[in-house]
């Protein structure tokens, strides 16, 4: 069975995706910028937007019956190198003691100018879920 999470942002519907799918005893998160998605918002610097998109993913794997705590893989794409430790301090202080399978990537750029981070997870659900 496959059940659709659906985020509250725009680009969902607008991009035809959706925020998470809940398939197989997983959780696929898509792709997390650091927008405030109600107030369509982001921060300047690298680091909030690194704590606004686990803020996000954390909120979507509770709807979907899952957790932070139960993340099995994540990846971080960053559009600048110089980025990369800010971004990994949060990443780090958030998944320290569960610590998933991860990879960084720097890339040329994301979708919109203003975007400097986007963290993808995927994440077992929760055993009573």
């Amino acid at each position: 069975m496959r059940r659709r999470i659906d985020g509250g942002s725009s680009f969902e519907r607008d991009y035809g995706y959706s925020r998470a799918v809940v398939q197989g005893g997983f959780v696929f998160v898509a792709g997390t910028t650091g927008y405030d998605y109600a107030a369509m918002t982001m921060p300047e610097e690298a680091d909030a937007q690194a704590e606004a998109c686990w803020r996000t993913i954390a909120g979507v794997l509770d709807q979907a019956g899952s957790s932070l705590e139960q993340v099995v893989r994540a990846t971080y794409s960053i559009t600048d190198r110089a980025d990369a430790e800010a971004v990994l301090t949060v990443c780090g202080r958030v998944l320290r003691e569960i610590r998933p399978a991860a990879t960084l990537v720097v890339v040329a750029g994301l979708l919109r100018p203003e975007m400097k981070v986007e963290i993808e997870v995927t994440a077992a659900l929760s055993p009573s879920a």
